[in-house]
């Protein structure tokens, strides 16, 4: 049976206001990255800066748009299932383990970049800033991602409801230790792990590795 995951009042104002603060701060810091790879953006394809993503489920099953900067083609997302050229790549990525895919044809060459180095979420801090996610938790999912994933592992079922007990993050356990190279199941149990034991200090020797994960680029897809 899935736990009832409860915090203390202070925890939960402790943890939103460090998200506040933290989300502001790295704005301001990262400004000039942000100026940067926006240019960056327009300058190799056409399209929108930012990325039509599609919605991810959030805490409580509640459904957001994250912010992230355009890595593919615009309407990645609509052509890699109805594009006869992506067929390939959308067969991987169903029978896959961990939903991604390799080599994946819709990135773009600065797409390539910032993904690799995780520049490309930088703009979910404004999800942050708006209580839709936390600086660190566990990676948002697709609806349809859960659903598939949970009929290939189904004994996660009880470890998908503790993850969507708490909110999704920038950051998380999984994400620096292997990111993309962890599979689901494997994945769902570390997200779960994290909603069980989620404390300020944990948050914190996760925040101190995650530059690290960045500048290595270990696992990114």
């Amino acid at each position: 049976m899935a736990q009832i995951i409860k915090k203390s009042i202070f925890y939960i104002c402790t943890k939103r206001l460090i998200d506040i603060v933290s989300s502001v701060f790295l704005l301001i810091i990262f400004s000039p990255i942000i100026f940067s790879v926006a240019v960056a953006i327009k300058l190799d394809s056409s399209g929108s800066i930012l990325a039509d993503t599609p919605r991810r489920v959030g805490k409580n099953n509640r459904y957001f748009y994250p912010y992230k900067f355009r890595s593919m083609i615009v309407h990645a997302y609509y052509l890699l299932k109805t594009d006869p050229k992506f067929k390939a790549a959308y067969e991987e990525q169903q029978q896959g383990g961990n939903y991604k895919i390799k080599n994946d044809p819709r990135i773009t060459r600065v797409g390539k970049f910032i993904r690799k180095y995780s520049l490309d979420e930088i703009p979910q801090l404004l999800n942050v800033l708006k209580g839709e996610m936390s600086l660190v938790g566990p990676r948002p999912y697709y609806p349809e991602e859960l659903e598939k994933q949970q009929k290939i592992y189904p004994q996660t079922q009880e470890l998908v409801k503790e993850v969507l007990s708490v909110k999704p993050g920038i950051t998380g356990y999984w994400q620096v230790s292997g990111r993309s190279e962890v599979k689901f199941d494997k994945r769902i149990q570390m997200d779960a792990n994290y909603a069980r034991k989620e404390s300020i200090f944990l948050d914190l020797w996760i925040i101190f590795k995650t530059p690290w994960a960045m500048i290595s680029g270990k696992g990114a897809l």
